[in-house]
């Protein structure tokens, strides 16, 4: 790989930190298997794109704006569980079919174009450095903002809370936490930060589409995989880390995939890579468990 493909790989890594640390949120903290963010990160794209091509807006508005409405995607599919008793993965999936009607009818077609519109990435043209350079360092500091943030938040007090009740919803409830307003909060949160890394990941490559999101829900998924099982830890900041070291681990093992060319990959079998990165990690993850299992017996 070339120092170009390398930066690029790392820049991609970073971008889906941000959508391995919401899958952690839900699918770790809240035990809230959600399948939102197939239908939020391209809302977020969109969003973004929108205001900013058609209602020239601030770039870092923009972006905003979008998290922002990634948050009501996740708050709807949190309220259709928490108020109205649907399983958690059919709320998701009927947001996120949803979702793809709404980015639709938000970008008045399957795409959106940023031409000749400044993303957030411009702001530091002053510093005299290529993109290819720069952006990394740029979104490396964002998902490092994110990590520290939600390491801060889940160490308040409605943190704890939060914590309490996806591991037990019923001792929380008996503590007076208040178990569906931590769900409709997480979820929400969750998918605002994918949602952000949806209108970050349009403004890298110039354009937000419909079909974005295929895939982003296993990617989340295999980045948090991948990163507790190489950073196994009992601390909110080291799993945080993990998650985001996960993202870029995935994104390198799948670019060294593609790139390898005795293995005969193309870029269309991004998804079966993903696929048995997760498996092999998962595999690897219960092989351990199973090798200390049996330490303890033998002992």
């Amino acid at each position: 790989m070339s120092l170009y493909e390398i930066l690029g790989t790392l820049e991609t890594g970073f971008i889906f930190g941000i959508v391995a640390l919401g899958a952690y949120l839900t699918f770790q903290v809240l035990d809230f298997p959600d399948l939102t963010i197939e239908g939020s990160f391209p809302l977020g794209a969109a969003v973004a794109a929108t205001l900013m091509v058609g209602g020239d807006w601030n770039p870092w508005l923009a972006t905003l704006a979008g998290g922002v409405a990634g948050f009501a995607a996740g708050f709807l599919t949190a309220l259709l569980n928490v108020r109205f008793k649907i399983l958690h993965i059919l709320a998701g999936i009927l947001v996120a079919i949803s979702l793809y009607s709404i980015n639709l009818r938000i970008m008045s077609g399957p795409n959106k174009p940023l031409l000749q519109v400044d993303s957030v990435f411009d702001s530091f043209d002053w510093v005299g450095l290529p993109g290819y350079i720069i952006n990394p360092i740029i979104l490396g500091v964002i998902v490092l903002v994110f990590k520290l943030a939600l390491d801060a938040f889940l160490s308040t007090g409605w943190g704890i809370s939060m914590r309490a009740a996806g591991a037990n919803p019923a001792m929380a409830e008996a503590n007076g936490v208040n178990v569906g307003n931590m769900k409709l909060f997480g979820v929400g949160a969750a998918n605002a930060m994918t949602a952000i890394s949806g209108a970050l990941f349009a403004q890298i490559f110039g354009a937000s589409d419909a079909y974005m999101g295929i895939g982003v829900i296993i990617i989340g998924l295999a980045s948090v995989i991948v990163g507790m099982s190489v950073l196994p830890s009992r601390t909110i900041f080291l799993a945080t880390l993990a998650c985001v070291i996960g993202a870029t681990l995935y994104r390198f093992a799948v670019a060294l995939a593609l790139n390898a060319d005795f293995l005969g990959f193309q870029a269309s079998d991004v998804q079966v890579i993903t696929a048995v990165l997760v498996m092999i990690a998962l595999i690897a993850k219960q092989s351990g468990s199973l090798r200390k299992i049996f330490g303890k017996r033998g002992s």
